[in-house]
């Protein structure tokens, strides 16, 4: 869930920047076409001579523009170039701020180790018992909720992909050979972390 969440919040300060560089760029970009027109005027005529420079050049502006419209209009596929383009400037252009989170800052939970929580749960069935039949730990798994619609056969396998021993001629019980799982066969699980160690009750008198 907090991994959903990190990585809905990194798209949304990318969008947020997205917005915020195309601001910049285009507010750039018209502040430099103004100031380009604004050079065309003559200090040294008066009246429209004067201006006569600006209305050239902003009679060029419109052209360009209009010229770019055609060419987009008449070929659509140069917005596959263009717009990553646009992007990428304008997220060169957005400022960053203190609050965006850096991408490889953003916290993610681990995994966690599914074989680590079969060998818990096959040691919370054996209890005291050495062994114990496949047939029987799928019994009691679909009983505390696991397993639903898994066959024997299922269960052999899902242990057997996680590297978990299964012993092929197990006889327990006074029943019949059959596959199981052994205790003493198990991987030992992993030890408890110092925080969990020092957080759990004391069983000393």
């Amino acid at each position: 869930m907090k991994r959903a969440a990190a990585i809905w919040a990194a798209r949304t300060v990318t969008a947020q920047r997205l917005a915020a560089g195309s601001s910049t760029l285009a507010a750039g970009i018209g502040s430099r076409a103004a100031g380009w027109i604004r050079a065309g005027r003559r200090d040294d005529l008066t009246g429209l001579a004067a201006a006569l420079g600006c209305i050239a050049r902003a009679v060029l502006v419109a052209a360009g523009a209009y010229l770019l419209w055609r060419i987009i209009r008449a070929a659509p596929a140069l917005l596959w170039a263009l717009v990553p383009a646009w992007c990428w400037a304008a997220l060169r252009a957005a400022p960053r701020t203190a609050a965006d989170p850096a991408p490889e800052e953003a916290s993610v939970e681990p995994e966690p180790d599914p074989r680590e929580a079969v060998l818990q749960m096959l040691y919370e069935a054996l209890g005291d018992r050495p062994s114990m039949y496949l047939s029987d730990l799928l019994k009691h798994l679909q009983e505390k909720g696991h397993g639903a619609g898994w066959s024997v056969a299922d269960l052999r396998a899902r242990l057997e992909a996680l590297g978990i021993p299964v012993e092929q001629r197990l006889r327990t019980g006074g029943r019949g050979a059959s596959r199981g799982v052994v205790k003493a066969q198990l991987p030992p699980l992993p030890d408890p972390t110092p925080q969990e160690t020092s957080t759990a009750p004391s069983t000393a008198a």
